[in-house]
């Protein structure tokens, strides 16, 4: 009798060509966050190929398709993708290349949707050999705030019924194809966008006693910012940082205006509070004591990504399992960040790493106009995600979880 193992091998690579199919079609049609109109419909329409119940609309374009196996209440887990792209004008020469100028799938989007599509197809046609429920999440605007996630779980994605653990895969081309990798614990970092505008007034550089020293004012900010970061605590990985500064004056002109952008990033939600205070408190503090006016906008991002530890070891012993222990490897922490985080702070989580290069090519990171990754690897994605869903289902009291 063949063991589902080998049934997973077996399906992974019957479902090949359709599942390459799936991504070269969306990676020629790439849609911006929250316009993923077309994408969406190209999903629904795969989906009732197959046959598969599922719900639609959900923040828009998103989807969620349901396997169900025998007594589909015992228990649930949730599956997700991302199906958005990326503003970035592709330059590679391949016969899949985007027809939409501008756009393209620069973060392996495209590679996540047909994975889980794949791993859909097997799921399916193995829904007798489990109890319980898989929802399996097509998700929206994960590179745009507010992201997909937390409007879809604001409109109830986590809920009827309620998953209890959710698995995220993602493609990454520092790990060679035929490896995942894993991390237990904190994993990504919460991100926020910080705007600051100094205010006074301006005028002639050679009376500075008739004017407010704005570009001094906001130089000034932007190192006492540094020390925040500095302040930081030893195990708490931290970035503060200014990238963008507009103080429109000329040689002899100080204009009554200096404007800011920049990215805090951490690994701890409470510090993460902390130093908005702070930010706003130095900001303010510099500009009264200047004869300035400040405004402080700091955008919520993402939060931090915790992989729940139990959940994160049995997924990396399933995947041990189904790949070879040597093609599962501990990541580090990352300082990206991922609106996966949104679930992870809901229910159990765990977001793995897939990799997408093949051995003896050269090395081309996401959000590049060049990214492209090794088809071989979606054999693997959709397998591996397939083969740790099934575990949870078959082996795993996901109650025990919770």
């Amino acid at each position: 009798m063949i063991d589902i193992k080998d049934k997973i091998k077996q399906l992974a690579q019957e479902y090949y060509n359709d599942v390459i199919a799936i991504r070269r079609h969306l990676h020629q049609n790439p849609e911006l966050s929250f316009e993923e109109t077309q994408t969406a419909q190209y999903i629904i329409s795969l989906l009732k190929k197959a046959q598969v119940k599922y719900t639609a609309g959900i923040a828009n374009n998103g989807i969620v398709a349901f396997i169900e196996g025998k007594n589909p209440s015992k228990k649930t887990i949730a599956l997700r993708a991302d199906i958005d792209a990326l503003p970035i004008e592709e330059k590679n020469s391949v016969d899949y290349k985007s027809k939409n100028k501008g756009v393209m799938h620069a973060c392996g989007h495209d590679a996540h949707t047909a994975s889980i599509m794949g791993c859909l197809y097997i799921l399916n046609k193995l829904k007798n050999e489990f109890e319980g429920t898989i929802k399996i999440i097509f998700q929206p605007a994960e590179e745009k705030l507010p992201g997909g996630a937390k409007l879809m779980i604001q409109e109830g994605v986590l809920e009827n019924p309620k998953p209890d653990l959710i698995i995220g895969q993602h493609v990454f081309p520092d790990l060679p194809t035929g490896t995942v990798g894993f991390r237990s614990g904190v994993y990504m970092a919460s991100t926020d966008e910080i705007y600051l505008t100094v205010k006074g007034k301006g005028g002639h550089a050679a009376t500075p006693e008739k004017i407010t020293q704005t570009v001094f004012v906001a130089a000034e900010i932007i190192s006492q910012l540094k020390e925040i970061q500095k302040q930081a605590p030893k195990e708490i990985k931290t970035i503060l940082s200014i990238g963008k500064v507009i103080a429109n004056g000329a040689t002899n002109i100080v204009p009554s205006e200096v404007y800011m952008e920049g990215t805090f990033r951490t690994m701890d939600e409470n510090w993460r509070k902390k130093v908005h205070q702070k930010i706003k408190d130095t900001a303010s503090e510099i500009a009264t004591k200047n004869g300035a006016q400040i405004e402080v906008n700091i955008i919520d991002g993402y939060p931090v990504l915790v992989n729940n530890s139990e959940i994160t070891e049995k997924a990396i012993s399933f995947a041990q399992d189904f790949l070879g222990s040597e093609k599962v490897q501990e990541l580090p922490l990352r300082m990206t960040a991922e609106d996966f985080a949104y679930y992870s702070q809901e229910i159990p989580a765990t977001f793995y790493r897939l990799g997408t290069t093949k051995k003896g090519t050269e090395y081309i990171p996401l959000h590049s106009p060049y990214f492209d990754i090794d088809e071989e690897s979606l054999k693997i994605g959709m397998g591996t995600m397939a083969y740790i869903a099934m575990n949870f289902m078959i082996h795993t009291n996901t109650k025990d979880t919770n």
